[in-house]
């Protein structure tokens, strides 16, 4: 039962905050027209002296960054250790767990289907998933405390699932009977299939109506169901054709072999007094990294090193095309880098801790501009997310920048490195310490 805890806590576990009122939806044409462009000069010193400042002040282990602007790499830094422990220096060829940041891989790979005619966003899910066609949603409990459901005011859709707005619970934090419900028959157990996934989570009930709130939790591994399901392929298969060998990602993968673990980045538990031990979660009920098993997660489980995820980013600047590989049209990834929560979404989770954003199909989208000095720095239009252990990747179209920061500590934002490096990207406020 710990083990499943921990493995559950991995995939879902990145806190929580007060919610806002929803902002107006911007796009990515209209933040360029009404944003302002950061200065490269000085970029180089003021990373340096944010990253450096958190390593010499035991915040960080080590963290590497990653900056380019209009085609050009004008940023590369690596500072402190990759294990400390081990000896082994952060640097370019470092293996990081992304955690999260597996998901907007997975959203590109379905979004290549969608091209392909096989499916559109407002399609019921159980028109591929005819496991979901009788679902419920829980409605509480009744006076003698026995589960009561109801059918749902409309099915969940395509969308719903790439924008976590489908029903499904946050399981970690619902102490629900739904809740309850997936920790005891653990259907996203990595020793299942994606499919099996989908029958032991259709004999859930959604804990919420469909398209009412945006609550993180098992939509992403749903998205993978579905590639296998429409390409007949090995969703790990299918990612590895149609994304990662196009774009020359030839460093990610769910499984690093015995050979390469030396490159492995450790993940820092950060201990209440700010100081910095290896998270025994590494060790315990997730293994992904050191064994290959049935289930390829969408929402998790990616290694990779910083040049290869920055190809990634790169491509989403492009418009979907990178050196000659297109792996989505512009249009595309325009509509995935869109806003697609409606104003009808109350309840937002933790989301609007990131600051003023809506959410479009796998990406966070900045719609506003920071309302608040502790609030982190942002462009409208960009579209971004992050990881358990706190990396950070975003794309910024109105400055031609994509950025990809890579540290490896929990819990998630502990210490404050997504708000100093995007200070020191940008070169706003000071950029050594926290909001």
């Amino acid at each position: 039962m710990k083990q499943r805890w921990l493995a559950l806590a991995v995939i879902f576990g990145l806190g929580a905050c007060q919610a806002v009122a929803p902002a107006q939806v911007q796009t990515p044409e209209i933040a360029e027209e009404a944003s302002q462009l950061m200065p490269v000069a000085g970029m180089q010193g003021r990373i340096d002296t944010m990253l450096a400042g958190m390593v010499q002040r035991g915040e960080l282990a080590g963290g590497s960054a990653l900056v380019w602007v209009d085609g050009q790499e004008v940023y590369f830094g690596a500072f402190g250790m990759a294990d400390k422990e081990a000896g082994h220096a952060m640097d370019r060829e470092t293996l990081v767990r992304i955690y999260s940041m597996t998901k907007p891989l997975t959203g590109v790979a379905l979004m290549t289907l969608y091209e392909q005619g096989l499916f559109q966003l407002d399609d019921p899910l159980a028109k591929y998933f005819p496991e979901f066609a009788d679902v419920k949603v829980y409605a509480g409990l009744d006076e003698a405390g026995e589960p009561e459901l109801e059918a749902p005011a409309r099915a969940p859709l395509v969308i719903d699932i790439m924008r976590h707005t489908a029903g499904f619970s946050g399981i970690v934090d619902d102490e629900t009977m739904v809740g309850d419900m997936y920790r005891a028959s653990n259907p996203m157990a990595l020793d299942k299939s994606l499919q099996e996934m989908i029958v032991g989570m259709a004999e859930i009930p959604l804990l919420y109506q469909p398209g009412d709130r945006w609550l993180y939790g098992p939509s992403v591994d749903v998205q993978a169901a579905l590639v296998e399901r429409l390409s007949g392929k090995p969703f790990a298969e299918y990612l590895k054709e149609t994304v990662l060998d196009p774009l020359g990602m030839s460093e990610t993968d769910y499984y690093v072999p015995e050979s390469e673990r030396g490159r492995l980045a450790q993940v820092y538990e950060v201990k209440d007094d700010g100081t910095l031990v290896p998270d025994p979660s590494n060790d315990q009920g997730m293994q992904l990294p050191y064994a290959r098993y049935r289930m390829s997660p969408g929402g998790y489980g990616i290694v990779t090193t910083i040049d290869d995820y920055m190809r990634f980013a790169r491509m989403l600047l492009n418009g979907g095309e990178l050196d000659g590989a297109r792996i989505l049209k512009p249009e595309t990834v325009a509509l995935m880098a869109r806003d697609h929560l409606p104003e009808t979404v109350g309840d937002r989770s933790w989301l609007p801790s990131k600051g003023q954003v809506g959410f479009g199909l796998d990406f966070a989208v900045r719609v506003a501009p920071p309302a608040e000095a502790a609030e982190n720095y942002g462009v409208p239009g960009e579209f971004f997310w992050d990881g358990k252990a706190s990396t950070l990747f975003w794309v910024d179209p109105a400055n031609r920048l994509t950025a990809v920061l890579f540290v490896q500590f929990v819990p998630f934002n502990a210490v404050p490195a997504h708000y100093n490096f995007r200070n020191a990207v940008y070169g706003v406020r000071d950029s050594g310490a926290g909001g």
